[in-house]
């Protein structure tokens, strides 16, 4: 069985997870993993498959004329070097426009790989603004100094509540 990636984005409605699933199933296929997402009015995310390789043309085929969504087909690459550990790092404070630049700028000053970065900007009735919110999963080096981060991405503002934790092996 051949491991796939397929991205997925088009309007929201409802079956849309079930047409893709039974796609998958008819074919013989397992589906290993998925992040999907509504985000302002639309759906989209991505899902890790194992189908045979002689079934591959025709999911393809079913996946490039399906009426709701768009959706890019890649295979996966399992040859890639196991990451060793990981932190989970909460991060939360008034929102401004580049937070998202300035977190991923330190974290890749500090030359780490995100995992997966969950976002939201929720209503803060208390401040009249923003509220930003979000979860990192970063792939870390033992012995990584972990303060030295905290106090790097609690910089970028002084409202900024940074909570790092360990989540053990990737």
């Amino acid at each position: 069985m051949k491991s796939l990636i397929f991205t997925l984005v088009g309007k929201d409605k409802r079956g849309l997870v079930d047409s893709l699933a039974q796609s998958v199933f008819k074919l013989g296929g397992n589906w290993l993993g998925s992040n999907l997402s509504y985000m302002a009015g639309h759906f989209a995310g991505f899902v890790e498959i194992q189908l045979p390789e002689e079934k591959q043309a025709s999911l393809i085929e079913q996946f490039s004329t399906h009426p709701d969504l768009s959706i890019n087909l890649v295979e996966g690459d399992n040859n890639l070097p196991p990451q060793t550990h990981s932190v989970q790092i909460d991060i939360m404070g008034n929102d401004k426009p580049g937070i998202v630049q300035e977190l991923t700028a330190i974290l890749n000053r500090f030359n780490l790989n995100i995992i997966k970065f969950d976002s939201t900007c929720d209503s803060a009735p208390n401040w009249g603004g923003l509220l930003f919110k979000a979860k990192a999963l970063v792939a870390i080096e033992k012995g990584f100094d972990l303060d030295e981060l905290s106090d790097e991405l609690e910089s970028i503002a002084n409202d900024l509540v940074v909570d790092i934790s360990s989540t053990g092996k990737v």
